[in-house]
């Protein structure tokens, strides 16, 4: 009965944040003109903001939300070992001893060498968002206008390196759309990029787990016990990787800037919780959905076994795959 009565009491509570999640999405789509004053006064404040503006803010962005989120995860991993799912897994009274987690002024390295590359492109390339003026990129490049059309394309799938020059020594600025996004284009924009992230992660997922490239992932795979710190325990291709996935997600819908800050923090969100090693009450996996997200359990059998359940946020592309593969057993046997 208590058991029962436990059950009952945490259904309802995850129907608070899921009706919530719910009304917000729902209202940002078909009522758009009720948030968009708000919207229209944030997005003029940060398109008139220099550290919005800045070429390097999307890196700097990531790493500030990863850090906070990160953090966050960790303090409640190592104070709560009730919502470890290796001691709920244990079957026993007894919790494991926490795994050793690194203190932030050991992890100095490991934030250059992600913030490194970034950077660096950060400072060369040209940035082309959706809803940006060709004219306006180019200036923002240091290129003249009257050459602009031979040596720039609107499109992201051409990179084109800053006019590099001695007053103009880095890309240092971004342009911008000049209208702001609306709350439907943000929503639709938000759930279409993690969709297509996660259908294209699951395949380059599955590539690292081929021999040829299994000693670059094996990396993050080197751990006694899954817990948030993992997220970034990551080789440098791997990581460079995921961002390229991310931008490519992105940009192939041609994403509002205001659209790409937002996935910021719901993308590292997602990245924290399938690797924080805990069973939460209010985990992304149980807002959605029964059946739909992979979440912390399915993720954290994927790190133990390391042969299933390669896609990051949801299940579907992950079921697809055993249900070939189940079919393929089936029909050899019956064959032999």
């Amino acid at each position: 009965m208590i058991s029962s009565l436990r059950g009952s009491l945490n259904f309802s509570s995850i129907w608070v944040p899921r009706s919530l999640l719910l009304l917000i999405l729902g209202s940002s789509i078909v009522f758009p003109d009720l948030c968009q004053p708000a919207l229209d006064f944030l997005y003029i404040s940060l398109r008139h903001s220099s550290i919005y503006t800045a070429s390097t803010f999307e890196t700097w962005w990531t790493v500030f939300i990863y850090a906070v989120i990160e953090g966050s995860y960790t303090y409640r991993f190592a104070r709560n070992p009730q919502l470890r799912l290796v001691n709920r897994n244990n079957g026993s009274a007894s919790s494991k001893p926490i795994p050793k987690m690194r203190r932030p002024k050991t992890r100095i390295v490991e934030g250059f060498t992600y913030i490194g590359p970034l950077l660096l492109l950060d400072l060369t390339l040209i940035k082309k968002y959706g809803g940006v003026a060709v004219q306006d990129m180019a200036l923002s490049g240091n290129y003249d206008l009257s050459s602009m059309t031979k040596t720039i394309h609107g499109t992201f799938l051409a990179p084109t390196l800053h006019n590099f020059t001695l007053s103009s020594p880095l890309q240092t600025r971004r342009a911008l759309p000049v209208a702001p996004a609306t709350s439907r284009e943000l929503a639709l924009q938000l759930m279409a990029s993690l969709f297509i992230y996660d259908a294209l992660f699951f395949g380059f997922h599955l590539i690292l787990h081929t021999p040829f490239f299994l000693s670059i992932h094996s990396h993050h795979h080197n751990h006694r016990e899954i817990n948030p710190q993992i997220t970034n325990q990551l080789d440098i291709f791997e990581r460079l990787g995921l961002v390229l996935l991310a931008n490519f997600s992105l940009n192939i819908i041609g994403s509002h800037v205001l659209t790409r800050t937002l996935f910021v923090v719901v993308f590292v969100w997602l990245l924290v919780d399938i690797h924080s090693g805990m069973d939460l009450a209010w985990g992304y996996d149980k807002l959605l959905p029964e059946g739909w997200a992979s979440g912390s359990k399915r993720h954290s059998v994927h790190h133990r076994i390391g042969n299933r359940y390669y896609e990051p946020f949801f299940n579907w592309w992950d079921d697809a795959y055993e249900w070939v593969c189940n079919r393929e057993q089936t029909t050899g046997k019956l064959e032999s």
